[in-house]
């Protein structure tokens, strides 16, 4: 029974999960450790302790020796689009800077005033989004630039410290929105743009190549098990969809976290007019597929919440709180720019409902109750142009991830999309990241077996529609939503 160690990093928290395939043919999950992250105002930008996680990750592998690991795989995965500059001499320049960082505001009309924005989308493929990495870049620092011999996306960098070696795997480099669909390279024209050059990104690897052992200075300084890094599909998102249970073609994905990313797997891309009208977005996902997906405002909304009333109750107590409100007493649009980064996520709803003619959520259930009402009509109409675009009814929806532990939010999303829920597994990100591993190391044969080993493993939990419930709801909201 071989041992494999995901290494998968959050915007909020982290985790080392060991994953091993028992005598009952299935995979078996065991966390060794979990340690908080999150950004902090450093030198005039909110920016990630990268240090501080890379030396988690140390604790994390010699604990995992602790319980008898004596040698594993081990892959790492983490949020997209954020990255490290490194200089001549192979260290950082500085510490990273989040992309919730306000430094983009107003990036891409900048940058599309002489490119557009459908020559760009006809190139990549990709969502628009301020937080995007052409548009860090493109704000980025030019002396800094100018010093960089690499760029190297987050979980390429923390694989590079660990092992020496440099990549840029392709389901997270995909996010940058400088990758060309068609010629599977970062796209030269996009790269001048942003006064970088394509010698600064290491080679493009796919999900599932190996990237080397663990560098002998760290197994003097650490009690480390013997471990050989694998490149996974490092984007958080992109392990999640590996992770997620689905079958046949005819079902739909939401990687439900502090992002929502709600989606279909597709074979081939879809950059159409109608795609880039709807900004949905074509990440590169493992064994060449795609992502097809929208990025949605999420559970960054409930966990602000949270986080202003200094974590008073559980996710599990707000959910039943809100379960006890009346729904639906306010529509909002989850996915304005307002409640990407506010300084108080409670006032930036009241506000939106006063400006807006509305009921002014006030106590904790009702104002999680708006958050997860409008989520769940956010998804519905999500899924119908989903549907739409790419000309395929669907039927299942899965729901993975910590969100997929919300049962009042997976019931209401059923029933005003119409549609088949199933929930489950909460940690997919980190399934996927494990079943890439197992792939790459033989023990698994390809995507589809790894996906029967996931719903045979876990307690998929299945959600259908409660008719007549919400019937004029959803129209209701979309006239809302129109009208702004």
């Amino acid at each position: 029974m071989s041992d494999y160690i995901a290494v998968d990093i959050g915007a909020s928290s982290g985790r080392l999960i060991l994953g091993r395939i028992n005598n009952q043919k299935k995979l078996e999950l065991e966390e060794i450790h979990r340690f908080v992250n999150g950004f902090t105002r450093n030198n005039g930008h909110d920016r990630w302790a990268i240090d501080q996680l890379i030396d988690e990750i140390f604790i994390g592998l010699e604990k995992a020796k602790k319980l008898g690991v004596k040698k594993a795989k081990v892959g790492i995965d983490t949020w997209a689009v954020d990255y490290v500059l490194v200089g001549m001499d192979g260290q950082k320049l500085q510490d990273p800077i989040s992309y919730r960082d306000q430094r983009t505001r107003h990036a891409i009309e900048e940058l599309t005033g002489d490119l557009s924005k459908e020559y760009i989308y006809k190139k990549t493929g990709i969502q628009f989004l301020e937080l995007n990495t052409l548009y860090q870049l493109y704000k980025e620092n030019k002396e800094d630039l100018k010093k960089t011999d690499r760029i190297l996306m987050i979980p390429d960098y923390i694989g590079y410290v660990l092992t020496g070696n440099a990549v840029a795997e392709v389901t997270n480099a995909s996010t940058t929105q400088m990758l060309n669909l068609r010629e599977g390279l970062f796209d030269k024209d996009l790269l001048a743009k942003v006064n970088v050059y394509p010698e600064q990104f290491p080679r493009l690897a796919e999900s599932g190549s190996i990237l080397g052992s663990i560098r002998h200075k760290w197994r003097l300084q650490y009690d480390l098990p013997d471990c050989e890094v694998i490149t996974v599909a490092t984007h958080d998102t992109a392990s999640a969809v590996v992770g997620t249970p689905g079958e046949g073609d005819d079902w739909a994905f939401l990687s439900s976290g502090t992002w929502s990313l709600l989606g279909k797997e597709l074979n081939v891309p879809e950059n159409g007019a109608e795609a880039f009208k709807e900004n949905y977005t074509n990440e590169w996902g493992a064994y060449g597929t795609y992502r097809f997906l929208k990025n949605i405002m999420g559970l960054w909304i409930v966990q602000s919440i949270r986080r202003e009333q200094n974590n008073k109750y559980s996710f599990a107590e707000m959910a039943a709180q809100a379960g006890a409100v009346e729904p639906f007493q306010q529509f909002i649009n989850i996915n304005d720019e307002r409640f990407s980064n506010p300084k108080s996520m409670i006032d930036e709803i009241q506000s939106y409902c006063q400006e807006t003619g509305q009921k002014v959520p006030q106590t904790t259930g009702e104002l999680v109750a708006a958050a997860y009402c409008n989520l769940a009509l956010f998804y519905a109409n999500e899924l119908e142009k989903l549907g739409n675009i790419v000309h395929k009814p669907i039927r299942v929806l899965h729901i993975v991830g910590g969100g997929s532990n919300v049962a009042f939010l997976n019931q209401l999303t059923s029933t005003l999309a119409g549609i088949t829920v199933k929930a489950g597994p909460s940690e997919a990100t980190a399934v996927g990241n494990l079943v890439v591993q197992m792939i790459s190391n033989g023990e698994i044969g390809n995507l589809v077996q790894a996906r029967k080993l996931i719903a045979q493993s876990f307690d998929i939990k299945t959600y259908s529609p409660e008719e007549h419930k919400y019937a004029e709801v959803l129209d209701k909201y979309k006239a809302f939503i129109k009208e702004r």
